[in-house]
């Protein structure tokens, strides 16, 4: 199952990257499973990691490498997600890392690991380290389909993204590729993403790209409100489109940076359209909020209720589970009597109740659709945000009952 996304890909090359997908047999065999990816030298990187404190120890690790050197190369295996493994994790994804390091001449620290998979089990490591030097050997510059595939956990279809531009008189290149199908509600950036540029951007504005380009796309998708021990975000820049440094925040970085939120929205959105069992692809908008987090308060019950989620499977117009979730979501002083709520162009409820002009058939007449967007006016404010999730189905169960078989 999972909602139709359209459109052809193209997935261009971005220079200075390499990628080299491999079937290790991690946990099935016959399918990619290893993703190795290198780096010119000199690249820049911008990443973000999951807040969850029971963070993964290639998270862990990735940190520490990150405040030591540039980066070179990046080990990414489903499967298996090393977390809640301690110590004995830490050592595992630190020798996935010397492993690679020792094949392409590079220090340990210049590597850096993902795991993606089952929590509380240790990595296979001799299908692992055993797959390394296959991936060395099947490095190419246009492998992106491929390194989407082998990221893949419950994913029902590859996530990727590319995109050409003009900057500073040079063409810059964008692609990158993402996972995640269920345990999502990003608290930091998603599960996990890549995106590699050409572009020439300081390592200072880099990071400060990456983080709020996290919090416009990836930090506002939910699937089932978990958010995973090892989601982390990367943003890469090769350098190589040999436009002219962007050190600053000029007219060049806000246009590199549209580009790179509308291909990681893409991505977030992609996500969001393979949710484990979805059939509805849902759009939450809450405006006249105070502020911003307020509205993202009453976005997010919305999206999180499981009543909420399961009418929307059976197209079932019972709409007062909505207005529930607004009321719980915590502004204490929050006028029910100001409340709009809209299901697309249909008024539902205003003054406290349900709208006059309402009826039941136009209610279920939109809940039929496949993509649905609930707009809820506060009348408090001028602040919106937007939040993007699915619908909760009987095949979601089934998917994460049967996840380790």
């Amino acid at each position: 199952m999972g909602i139709e996304v359209k459109g052809n890909k193209v997935l261009y090359p971005v220079a200075g990257v390499g990628l080299g997908a491999v079937a290790a047999g991690i946990r099935k065999t016959g399918r990619l499973d290893l993703l190795l990816v290198t780096l010119r030298e000199g690249t820049r990187v911008g990443a973000v990691f999951t807040r969850n404190r029971f963070c993964a120890a290639p998270v862990q690790i990735c940190r520490e490498h990150l405040s030591q050197n540039l980066p070179r190369a990046l080990i990414i295996n489903t499967g298996c997600a090393n977390a809640g493994t301690g110590q004995a994790g830490r050592a595992d994804a630190l020798q996935t890392c010397a492993e690679v390091a020792a094949r392409l001449g590079l220090s340990t620290q210049a590597v850096l690991p993902f795991s993606t998979g089952v929590i509380l089990e240790r990595l296979p490591m001799k299908p692992l380290l055993e797959g390394i030097p296959l991936a060395v050997g099947q490095l190419r510059a246009d492998a992106w389909e491929e390194a989407a595939r082998a990221i893949m956990t419950t994913d029902t279809f590859p996530k990727s993204a590319s995109r050409q531009m003009t900057l500073q008189g040079r063409r810059v290149t964008l692609t990158g590729i993402s996972k995640g199908a269920g345990m999502i509600r990003p608290n930091m950036a998603t599960l996990l993403s890549f995106i590699a540029t050409d572009a020439c951007i300081s390592a200072p504005l880099l990071q400060q790209l990456t983080r709020d380009v996290a919090d416009q796309t990836f930090n506002r998708i939910t699937v089932d409100g978990d958010t995973s021990t090892n989601d982390s975000f990367l943003v890469v820049a090769t350098g190589e489109a040999g436009n002219e440094e962007i050190a600053r925040v000029d007219e060049a970085y806000e246009q590199l940076f549209e580009a790179v939120s509308a291909l990681a929205l893409e991505l977030a959105h992609a996500i969001i359209r393979d949710g484990e069992g979805a059939t509805k692809f849902i759009t939450v908008q809450v405006e006249g909020g105070r502020d911003e987090a307020e509205c993202l308060q009453v976005a997010y019950a919305i999206s999180h209720s499981p009543l909420v989620k399961t009418a929307f499977f059976a197209s079932d117009p019972n709409l007062g589970r909505i207005l529930a979730a607004i009321g719980y979501a915590g502004i204490m002083d929050l006028n029910v009597e100001g409340i709009l709520l809209y299901l697309d162009e249909v008024l539902v409820s205003e003054d406290g109740g349900r709208a006059s002009s309402y009826r039941e058939e136009e209610g279920q007449r939109v809940m039929a659709r496949p993509e649905i967007t609930v707009r809820v006016v506060l009348g408090r404010g001028t602040a919106t945000a937007r939040v993007w999730t699915c619908d909760l189905s009987h095949e979601y169960v089934s998917i994460n009952a049967d996840y380790r078989s």
